[in-house]
């Protein structure tokens, strides 16, 4: 078994559209500004590789609407709309591409989230994309999870060793899991993630708005530089983390710090507004913007990491306001 590094050439990507509920929050402007900003990732990816969203049969009249004409629709229905941790994983088992199907139950069965129809849309997917499903034990979503496709796996403490989700898991038992189901060799363990995100409406942690690796075997990392912002520790802890881990595995790396938005709050508190939060498509990078002074910065620091691709940003403000990003809402397929 093998996961491909996300910078790998794809066959699609797979996308989930929001529905009702706190994704459409208490109006139908905000259910509008779902909509649209879903569709705007969709459109976007669309230019570069196949897309295939899943739509609830509620939402078929919109989601038509608002989507290009090439991105391929397929009714299924949901809770929510994060296809990176509702979907399935894509691997390799020798040469036959499979789906690793963990096991999904709200993030460590959170008291605000449903998933008795998300926690079947990773067979849905596979069974869509017509490959094999490969079934995991562990509790786990794709957005807790990067590869660098060479035997590296970065996780966080708070996620795959929650009690919530794993409550009789170890590190062993954890890193063994993963080798089997993604061919991973070593496990680097971030302490946490931000600090939006681990509070009551977050992950409990995710990596993907926390670090990412790049195809030249460098590491990108969420760099908070403003100290009133408590994710400025958060910084320190990651990165320190990190040079410990890769001295422990040999494999140093040297850090690309992708800076915060100088946007610090909005009206629920600390943001968790991320560049690392992105979408390796063919050819293409698409990033989540925020109309912000470090956007240009952020988007030359990605330039630099994936050469040869287009930075494509999309206003990621109105994701990251229901609870995550551009790499939070897609998934991708790896080319056969």
């Amino acid at each position: 078994m093998k996961m491909p590094a996300e910078w790998e050439r794809h066959e699609r990507t797979w996308m989930a559209w929001p529905g009702p509920g706190y994704l459409f929050g208490s109006s139908e402007a905000d259910a509008d500004e779902a909509r649209a900003t879903w569709a705007s990732v969709a459109n976007a990816t669309v230019d570069f590789e196949p897309v295939t969203i899943l739509v609830p049969s509620s939402e078929l009249g919109a989601a038509k609407r608002a989507l290009s004409s090439r991105v391929h629709i397929e009714e299924a229905e949901l809770n929510d709309a994060w296809m990176r941790d509702i979907g399935p994983t894509f691997a390799f088992d020798g040469d036959e591409l499979v789906a690793v199907n963990w096991v999904f139950n709200g993030w460590g069965a959170q008291s605000w989230a449903n998933w008795d129809k998300d926690q079947h849309i990773g067979r849905r997917v596979a069974e869509l994309a017509g490959v094999r499903v490969v079934d995991s034990p562990l509790v786990n979503e794709g957005g807790g999870i990067h590869v660098d496709g060479a035997g590296q796996v970065m996780v966080t403490r708070t996620v795959q060793l929650d009690p919530g989700r794993n409550p009789n898991w170890n590190t062993a038992k954890v890193e063994q899991e993963l080798a089997d189901k993604l061919g991973t060799t070593s496990t680097v363990w971030l302490p946490r993630g931000l600090t939006r995100d681990s509070e009551e409406f977050g992950t409990r942690g995710h990596v993907d708005i926390v670090a990412s690796y790049t195809p030249d075997g460098r590491v990108l990392v969420h760099d908070q530089r403003d100290e009133a912002h408590p994710d400025f520790a958060v910084t320190k802890q990651v990165i320190a983390a990190l040079t410990e881990a890769f001295d422990a595995t040999d494999t140093p790396r040297e850090i690309l710090r992708v800076p915060a938005p100088k946007e610090l709050r909005d009206a629920e508190g600390w943001v968790d507004y991320s560049y690392i939060n992105h979408l390796v498509a063919n050819d293409a990078v698409i990033a989540c913007g925020f109309n912000d002074a470090n956007d240009a910065e952020a988007f030359e620091v990605l330039a630099e990491a994936y050469p040869g691709r287009e930075i494509v940003p999309v206003d990621a403000r109105p994701i990251f306001a229901r609870g995550g990003g551009v790499h939070c809402i897609t998934q991708q397929q790896p080319a056969r």
